[in-house]
């Protein structure tokens, strides 16, 4: 798309959000110029200003995958796609949020009991995954190929080692196999690879 301006995105370095978002621009070969801390766009293209991530994806979609690359745009695919993002954004991302604040960073002491209430809830998450991948036999959320709704859940599964024990890993590729080989599959991804090489370059320049 080079005749397309760069969209600027507003996101701090260190959050899944904003990550999540330049998966899916780098998938649609959208360029993108980083700054400033939200999770937000402005789209010079269309005047468009946007916050909150998956409003945000799904504008990108809607406005640039016209051939559908990362999407499907008829039912029963369509409202499929909607349907995993939306646990995406209600499932996943406060639940696993949660944990990396109550064992992170709440300076209160003895919450081993709110800790594992999300571990549990990670765990959950993780296994709803694991169990529609198991029934369907398919490579991906919805239909044959990667949607933009597998990748919303990139960012905070990636974290998901960090934020668990040191044996989670094994856990659940143990436990959860299919749910483990989509987010190996996933995470091979160009678009990925790219997405965190600027995450780690934005750490590394501290914004």
């Amino acid at each position: 798309m080079s005749s397309v301006k760069p969209i600027k995105l507003y996101g701090h370095a260190a959050g899944p959000n904003p990550t999540k978002v330049v998966i899916v621009l780098e998938e649609l070969n959208i360029p993108v110029n980083p700054n400033g801390r939200v999770p937000a766009i402005e789209d010079p293209n269309t005047g468009i200003t946007l916050w909150e991530s998956g409003a945000i994806v799904e504008y990108l979609v809607e406005t640039y995958d016209k051939d559908h690359a990362i999407s499907y745009g008829s039912p029963p695919e369509k409202w499929s796609q909607k349907q995993w993002t939306h646990f995406q954004m209600s499932g996943q991302g406060p639940y696993f949020g949660q944990l990396v604040w109550f064992k992170f960073y709440q300076s209160e002491k003895n919450l081993t009991s709110v800790i594992d209430r999300y571990k549990t809830e990670l765990r959950r998450v993780i296994s709803v995954l694991d169990l529609h991948l198991s029934k369907t036999g398919k490579p991906y959320l919805v239909g044959d190929k990667v949607t933009f709704a597998d990748l919303m859940f990139i960012p905070w599964n990636l974290g998901a080692e960090r934020f668990m024990d040191d044996s989670f890993p094994e856990e659940w590729q143990k436990k959860y196999p299919k749910a483990w080989d989509w987010h190996q599959r996933l995470t091979s991804r160009a678009s990925v690879k790219k997405a965190l090489e600027i995450q780690a370059k934005a750490k590394a320049e501290g914004k």
